[in-house]
């Protein structure tokens, strides 16, 4: 007399070794579905944990990707982070261990690539509230769904029409497509055990009618198998982050000359991001790559999304550059600078009595110094992104850096500590100063 076959979850099997039909949404966990699986399973099993067709989700998250990517990125993490039915470990879970397979890293891109589209939108307002809106509907929708299944599931059920549920034959299933080697699975012995076959064992007890061969290196010939399978190649992960290394200071500096700053990072990351995942495949296959290689996707990952933020306006090169007009003709509309240091001297500048003129300057990163005489009113404007903002009077050890700092005030001219007679004033500038990272500093002289 044998025991009955069991599987995971201590859930008995059907006859005829089929898998069990996966329970209703009142006993089963957040798992991923094989039953109702066009891609990963994710859908299929959101729609049987919250009681919703499944096409409520395509439709969702297929509309957020579109507008956004936030559908592509909840995708790609849910892909990495709930595990098949009857399963406990997650494709993140191996991806970290060591096990690289395609589905994990299809799970990776399609996430990189929602990351992507989400950062390109971060500036369009109306399509980021579009995103949220229709998340927060369908968040509303499902926790709606399956609370009221839970309230439906607290009344008493018929004892006859349960016994019924519970005698039913399971539904048919077709035998599992032969997939990727199941190499963390132990094969069943014909005792009921599980355990690696050795010399006390025939080979050939296996206790599988179907599936994916466990020894991907030696096919199997009828219900045996061969020897253990041939150990992999050596780890690659060293070569792939050094030619990750070699990518970036190549893609970085073929651009640092032309290109801005961002931009020019942006490529060199690209390309570090396309050699690491490159890496990541063929160590599916020719080699081992550990959890470092993963980490460093990630990072390159945030890097790169960090590089996607700098204003354009910031050049690679370092420049200093200073501008003296003299007169009302030599004054320009605006001074322009990428990276470095900018100095506007306008103290020989007189617009003359009851006359204003009006000028912006701009640094995308570094120091903008405005020089402007004393005997004229001043109304400024200033902006910056990161840094500081130093004003007349202020000591030039003064430095308090903080984010999005922004000014605007108006400096009357002074003499002595009081105000100069209206006589004595010779105009008013307009100063429309904006830096991105960096200093502000107007200086009287």
């Amino acid at each position: 007399m044998t025991d009955a076959p069991t599987v995971e979850d201590g859930a008995p099997a059907a006859p005829g070794g089929a898998p069990p039909t996966e329970p209703g949404p009142e006993r089963a966990p957040l798992r991923r579905s094989r039953e109702h699986k066009v891609i990963s399973g994710v859908c299929g099993g959101l729609g049987r944990y919250c009681d919703l067709d499944p096409v409520i989700f395509r439709v969702v998250l297929a509309v957020l990707g579109v507008a956004g990517g936030l559908g592509l990125v909840t995708y790609g993490f849910a892909w990495l982070l709930i595990p098949f039915y009857g399963e406990e470990d997650n494709e993140g879970r191996r991806l970290l261990s060591g096990r690289v397979e395609g589905s994990a890293l299809t799970a990776v891109l399609v996430a990189l690539v929602g990351c992507g589209l989400f950062l390109s939108m971060i500036n369009n307002g109306s399509v980021l509230s579009f995103a949220m809106m229709l998340s927060l509907a369908a968040v509303g929708a499902a926790y709606w769904s399956r609370h009221r299944r839970h309230v439906e599931s607290d009344g008493a059920v018929d004892p006859a029409t349960a016994q019924a549920v519970a005698d039913a034959p399971p539904e048919t299933q077709a035998p599992p497509a032969p997939g990727t080697p199941s190499w963390w699975r132990d094969p069943i012995i014909k005792d009921g055990t599980t355990g690696h076959t050795g010399a006390t064992r025939p080979v050939a007890e296996t206790g599988y009618l179907w599936g994916p061969d466990d020894t991907p290196y030696a096919p199997r010939t009828g219900s045996s198998t061969s020897a253990a399978p041939a150990p992999r190649g050596g780890s690659i992960a060293g070569r792939t982050f050094l030619l990750a290394l070699c990518a970036a200071a190549a893609g970085t500096g073929g651009t640092w000359s032309n290109q801005p700053l961002g931009t020019s990072l942006e490529v060199g990351l690209a390309c570090a991001l396309a050699v690491l995942g490159l890496g990541l495949a063929l160590s599916s296959r020719y080699g081992r790559t550990g959890a470092g290689t993963i980490v460093s996707v990630v990072v390159t990952a945030a890097l790169l999304a960090g590089a996607a933020t700098l204003p354009k306006s910031v050049k690679a090169e370092w420049r200093q550059q200073t501008w003296r007009p003299t007169s009302a003709a030599e004054l320009h509309d605006a001074y322009e600078l990428g990276t470095g240091h900018a100095q506007i001297d306008l103290s020989g500048l007189r617009p003359g009595r009851d006359r204003a003129l009006a000028t912006h300057a701009s640094v995308g990163a570094g120091r903008l110094k405005v020089t402007v005489p004393r005997d004229v009113t001043l109304r400024l404007s200033i902006k910056v992104g990161l840094g500081d903002i130093q004003l007349p009077g202020e000591p030039e050890d003064d430095v308090d850096v903080a984010p999005s700092r922004s000014r605007e005030l108006t400096i009357h001219p002074q003499a002595g500590g009081e105000l100069l007679p209206a006589a004595k004033i010779r105009g008013t500038l307009v100063l429309d100063l904006d830096v991105g990272v960096g200093q502000v500093a107007v200086v009287q002289r």
